[in-house]
């Protein structure tokens, strides 16, 4: 397949909010290239064995992101314009001059094999299958993920913070709603943790074989977690697909500005009593999901940080 890749220039201090104008024009995952040294913490989670960095840190960053040949290129670049001259408005986010180029599909799943290494995020290893358990990680609880080219491999902060609030709630045979479940690491997560069934949605084609695999890899059968193609924000047949009123725990590590579309649906989804996990949450967004959560009728009973990311947990009363 070939696909228009847009690359734009902009600054490291404005990386994160040029991508949330991103997503909030529609654009579903991108990716950034600056020269920030990393820091010791990254350096042993992260791929210490090709090079970080290209040169000094000039202060700037590029965000790329990618088109399939049949999407509206250029309704995208005019909405991601729109974004971007209102953000000029009141930030310096640089020149964000955008490029654009065709590329070629890529082998993405061997592609990950020189970045992706086993990491534990606490008692918990997460090992790719082209790696062996060392002796010393014997004792941990194994997850095996190949994310292929479905997004999430549990090396970035809100899937750690997301993982840990899983740990603190899962209990054993609860039903778990997973939005935005990518390569199912959140669910399978929380099957590993005791959950009896997860239920898992994403809008991306990919993460449906990535799911079917990583079960697989984990020995874990295929019916305790389903996963499908829809939007719960507005999708009338995904919502009654994945029932109401039935869920113990929903799990959504997704960005901010879809948390706060999310919310208002997502509690006909949940039982009485429910916990409702979200990440992806720039720490200047969190009153925007505390509010959104308080405003849908729900009680915000933890908050926890990791960097300048933040998990925002709440009760269903």
């Amino acid at each position: 397949m070939r696909w228009t890749k847009f690359r734009l220039k902009t600054t490291t201090e404005a990386e994160d909010i040029v991508v949330c104008a991103l997503a909030d024009a529609g654009v579903e995952g991108a990716q950034i290239e600056d020269n920030v040294p990393l820091s010791e913490s990254d350096l042993q989670q992260m791929f210490v064995d090709i090079p970080l960095t290209s040169g000094p840190d000039d202060g700037t960053a590029y965000i790329s992101f990618y088109l399939d040949e049949d999407a509206d290129a250029d309704d995208v670049l005019r909405r991601v314009n729109e974004e971007l001259d209102s953000l000029r408005q009141f930030s310096d986010i640089g020149p964000c001059s955008i490029e654009r180029s065709v590329t070629e599909d890529r082998d993405w799943i061997n592609n990950w094999k020189q970045y992706f290494h086993q990491f534990s995020v606490d008692d918990i290893l997460v090992i790719p299958s082209w790696e062996e358990v060392r002796p010393e990680d014997e004792g941990k609880k194994i997850l095996h993920i190949d994310p292929g080219t479905a997004f999430g491999t549990g090396m970035h902060e809100t899937t750690q913070l997301c993982m840990r609030q899983l740990k603190k709630y899962v209990t054993e045979g609860c039903e778990v709603l997973d939005v935005g479940t990518g390569s199912g690491i959140l669910g399978i997560v929380a099957l590993m943790l005791g959950a009896g069934h997860v239920y898992g949605t994403d809008l991306d084609p990919c993460a449906m074989e990535a799911v079917r695999e990583n079960l697989q890899a984990n020995g874990i059968p295929e019916e305790k977690m389903q996963a499908v193609i829809g939007n719960l924000i507005d999708d009338r047949q995904t919502q009654d697909m994945a029932g109401y009123e039935k869920y113990d725990i929903v799990v959504a590590n997704i960005l901010a500005p879809v948390l706060v579309a999310l919310t208002p649906q997502i509690i006909r989804h949940m039982k009485s009593g429910a916990v409702y996990i979200t990440s992806g949450i720039l720490d200047v967004k969190e009153k925007d999901v505390t509010d959104a959560c308080t405003g849908a009728g729900l009680e915000v009973i933890e908050v926890t940080r990791q960097g300048e990311w933040v998990s925002v947990t709440a009760r269903k009363p």
